[in-house]
């Protein structure tokens, strides 16, 4: 496929860029990948389109109904803000202008990174006192959490260093969320350290305080200056921290991934504009990310300064001095805050974080900080943190790798948030406990493929910098994983992994002798065509090709770069997106018994309240009647979202692909397609699958692969001329046609089409077994929240749209209709269906059943096979409490355990468990 659409769509009126000036690149009047990097860069700056706010910040996405991680699509993030940073480098590159860039980094001073007057009393922070510990709990109802000075914390030793580098106490990091046209009303206006109440301008926010169980949809925002003016009689602070009494106060949290990804952006900058003759021009916004990295060290430490490894309780787990805190990856987050101006005391904390992702890793920026010099922090001990972080990284990322090539979730020094004792057989590295799902679990931080392809642009950019052997290795299992997993059509479809499944563990790590991971497995859920996720790939491809020479990367690259730029619109490239995720808009936010108060617009909060109840301003939204449909039991509604990091991506996704693979002498110039396959033929059937075979396509250059549709939809990729569709309807006639693709990308037309039936297949019973966990331990809620799987114990396989499983529980009074929701499953919720059926004869135990199935789409569970997790929950509609001490079903159990006590049916014939 030739990059045709590039240039395609519909041009933005705004200015063109300056003519390419010195040292930038000769093609850029000519080549079709920076013309399309341009052509993209315009339409994100045309301000028609709506893609920056009235301070000059980048919103989340252009349309405001939007919730994922932030919860308003008007909101941004540090994230937001370094792929701004990343774009302007770009764009400096080509242009030779780094006007914007500089900007990038001026607006950010003056905003998202908080000022002296929003962090004023800094200056009381105690470093031999860094903060009072609060376990963390897994469920929000643990909440608020009380504060217990009787567990030791550590020391910090980096305050006093910054502080003789900078001359200041004050914290140079990004808080992550700003609510820009100030929907929520707080008014934290950057600057002021006020909270200044609804109007225009942008707003700190805060939001996810209450456990790794707290989704988006049960979460209650915050000001992050709280000076009692909203909430409750103490603004919202006892929502999440217990103690005796309260002071006005500020805080502000940082996402390591975003401040790495700015240090990355300046580097790139640097780089570009030295080449140019023009590093005088970036030197200083160079230095300022310089700074940034010096205190996004707080990013490699415990939460609470506690020794690093084999730290299993917060009594005994020593308080650490010195560096014995220090894990030297990239955690999840590090915080600070402190006394409010006028709250008639000076104090202040910093916390770091236990819990370390492989999403967050940033090997390019850790080698940047401690080999560049003109990035090498002030600080005397930075660069040998940073360049002990490269090392601990790789290590990390070595240690993560599954036997197929993705990678596990992480590790933590602190096991649940709280330095309780791991599962017992728990791998470790450095001491600290793996943990497939770091940090947050609805859904599971690592199920999205999106942390594996953000992952690992940053270590193909390291490896293209330095050559590193042992990047290149990990990099290239990864890609071989991944290229296996994504078909790229010749009508310009394309897909690759989008929800992942893990199994198994690591080995312990041993840096002398790394374990082989044979035990530890990655099988794919499902697959999307984000367009974000996409270009963090094709970034990926396109600098591990350049470096290795590997043509079949190169040409990848370009065929997922080609495929997308189809996706054009006037405000950029984007796909429809459905969102099922929707109908939790009505889910209950917890709200502690007896705490009432009230959103600045008025909506209250109290207990029984929902996402929606608290936000009522979002059914003023434009697209609120589409939601309101599903909610009232009609069609999924379906977006087309432009979100700020993931244009900017494809921006870059296509300025990276021009430099390294066109100007680099990459597949760029093959245009020619290769011939059509002939001879497709049946070569073989069964009751679940059809083979074929072909004759051999010819090119030019040469064919390097096939892609197969079944009924005018992508089923596959094959390298040789046969290929074998599974899992598939018995009884059932297919529709099949090949096309052939070339080293270039460039693809044929498809074949003649052939068709073939699948046999008869027999449905059997199937043998099966239900495991069960408890997710809400409190009985005496509103809601009955479990974890189920299915196995399949027998021979064969399955069709699991003839299995039901039933949970048995007691209604407790109140209506007899009920809400059902899945929050969650391996094999995507939309491929689950749930309701509750009055029992015929009621029992003790048992008047009710929940009862959960599965769409044609989940396909079959092989012999020996799991479901993997399935996250339900249930209410009743008029949210009164359920007594669940006595249902049939209910146990206590918070790990998964064979239940007898769930029902499993298959083809209407019970075939695990006890009916009641």
């Amino acid at each position: 496929m030739v990059a045709v659409g590039l240039a395609q769509g519909t041009a933005v009126a705004q200015p063109d860029p300056p003519a390419a000036g010195t040292g930038a690149r000769a093609a850029a009047a000519d080549d079709p990948y920076t013309q399309a990097f341009l052509t993209q860069y315009r339409k994100i700056k045309a301000s028609a389109n709506g893609y920056f706010s009235p301070d000059g910040l980048p919103y989340h996405s252009v349309e405001t109904l939007m919730v994922e991680a932030p919860d308003h699509g008007h909101q941004t993030t540090s994230e937001a803000v370094s792929f701004w940073m990343w774009l302007e480098a770009a764009y400096g590159r080509v242009t030779g202008d780094w006007a914007p860039f500089n900007a990038a980094w001026a607006v950010a001073e003056k905003t998202i990174i908080p000022q002296h007057a929003d962090q004023s009393t800094s200056g009381s922070y105690n470093p031999s006192s860094p903060a009072t510990y609060a376990p963390e709990h897994p469920l929000p109802s643990g909440y608020p959490s009380a504060l217990d000075g009787s567990v030791r914390v550590g020391t910090d030793p980096l305050a006093t260093e910054l502080a003789a580098s900078y001359g200041t106490m004050d914290v140079y990091g990004m808080h992550w969320l700003m609510d820009l046209d100030n929907v929520y009303g707080y008014g934290n206006k950057p600057g002021t350290g006020g909270e200044s109440g609804p109007g225009a301008g942008a707003s700190y926010i805060n939001t996810y305080q209450r456990g790794a169980q707290e989704s988006v949809w049960e979460t209650v925002p915050q000001p992050t200056t709280d000076l009692f003016k909203y909430g409750g009689p103490n603004g919202y602070l006892d929502l999440f921290v217990g103690d005796a009494s309260y002071a006005k106060q500020w805080k502000y949290t940082n996402a390591p991934d975003a401040d790495a990804r700015a240090v990355q952006a300046a580097y790139w900058a640097f780089r570009w504009a030295s080449a140019q003759g023009k590093s005088s021009e970036v030197a200083a916004s160079v230095a300022k990310a310089a700074k940034m990295g010096d205190f996004l060290r707080y990013a490699m430490f415990d939460k609470y300064f506690k020794r690093i490894g084999d730290c299993t309780d917060p009594a005994s787990c020593p308080a650490a001095s010195g560096r014995d805190a220090q894990h030297y990856l990239l955690s999840w987050y590090y915080a600070w805050g402190g006394a409010a101006a006028d709250s008639g005391g000076g104090w202040a904390w910093r916390i770091g974080d236990g819990a370390s992702h492989q999403g967050y890793q940033n090997p390019l920026s850790a080698w940047a900080l401690s080999n560049v010099p003109a990035l090498t922090p002030k600080s005397a001990t930075a660069r040998g943190d940073w360049s002990k972080s490269l090392t601990r990284q790789l290590e990390f990322l070595t240690w993560l790798q599954s036997s197929e090539g993705a990678f596990a979730g992480g590790c933590t020094n602190s096991w649940e948030g709280s330095y309780s004792k791991p599962p017992a057989g728990t791998p470790t590295f450095y001491g600290m406990a793996y943990d497939w799902q770091p940090v947050y679990h609805d859904p599971p931080s690592n199920n999205w493929f999106g942390f594996q392809a953000w992952g690992m642009e940053r270590l193909a950019a390291y490896y293209h910098e330095t050559g590193n052997a042992a990047a290149k290795a990990v990099l290239s299992k990864w890609v071989a994983w991944a290229a296996s997993e994504t078909t790229v059509g010749a009508d310009g479809s394309f897909r690759f992994p989008s929800t992942l499944k893990w199994t198994g563990q690591p080995d312990t790590w041993n840096a002398a002798s790394p374990g082989k991971n044979a035990g530890l497995h990655v099988t794919v859920v499902d697959y999307a065509n984000d367009v974000g996720v996409g270009a963090a790939y094709v970034k990926t491809l396109t600098y591990y090709a350049a470096k290795s020479g590997d043509k079949d990367a190169a040409a990848l690259a370009k065929a997922l770069l080609d495929a997308m730029a189809l996706n054009t619109t006037a405000k950029g490239i984007a796909v429809p997106e459905t969102r099922r995720d929707y109908n939790r808009f009505n889910d209950k936010v917890y709200i502690p018994d007896g705490w009432s108060g009230t959103m600045p617009n008025g909506d209250p909060i109290k207990p029984g309240a929902t996402f929606i109840s608290i936000r009522s301003w979002y059914k003023d939204d434009p697209d609120w009647p589409k939601v309101q449909a599903y909610l009232d039991g009609g069609a999924a509604p379906t977006f087309t979202f432009h979100r700020f990091w993931a244009q900017a991506a494809l921006a870059l996704a296509f300025a990276i692909y021009a430099e390294l693979l066109v100007d680099g002498g990459g597949t760029g110039g093959d245009t020619e397609a290769p011939s059509v396959p002939a001879g497709l033929t049946v070569t073989a059937t069964t009751s679940d699958s059809v083979s074929l075979s072909w004759s051999a396509a010819t090119d030019n250059v040469g064919v390097t692969g096939y892609d197969v549709y079944r009924n005018g939809v992508l089923a596959g990729n094959a390298t040789a001329r046969t290929f074998t569709d599974t899992a598939l309807a018995a009884k059932t006639e297919y529709r099949y046609a090949v096309a052939a693709r070339d080293a270039g990308g460039n693809t044929s037309a498809l074949s003649a089409a052939v068709t073939a039936t699948t046999k008869g297949g027999s449905s059997g019973t199937g043998a099966v077994k239900v495991q069960y966990k408890n997710n809400d331990s409190a009985t005496g809620d509103n809601q009955i929240r479990m974890g189920l799987r299915v196995l399949n114990t027998g021979s064969a396989p399955i069709d699991l749209s003839t299995v039901k499983v039933r949970y048995w529980f007691t209604s407790d009074g109140g209506p007899n209709t009920f809400g059902t929701y899945c929050d969650y499953a391996a094999l995507g919720s939309s491929n689950i269906t749930h309701s509750v059926t009055a029992v015929s004869s009621p029992t003790t135990g048992a008047d009710r059943y929940l009862e959960i199935g599965f769409t044609g789409g989940a396909g079959t569970l092989a012999a020996g096979a799991s479901t993997g997790e399935i996250q339900l929950r249930t209410n009743k509609s008029d949210w009164s409490n359920f007594n669940e001490a006595d249902d049939y079903s209910h146990a206590t159990n918070t790990a998964y355990v064979d239940s007898s006590k769930v029902g499993a049916y298959v083809a209407g014939t019970l075939a695990w468990g006890i009916e009641p």
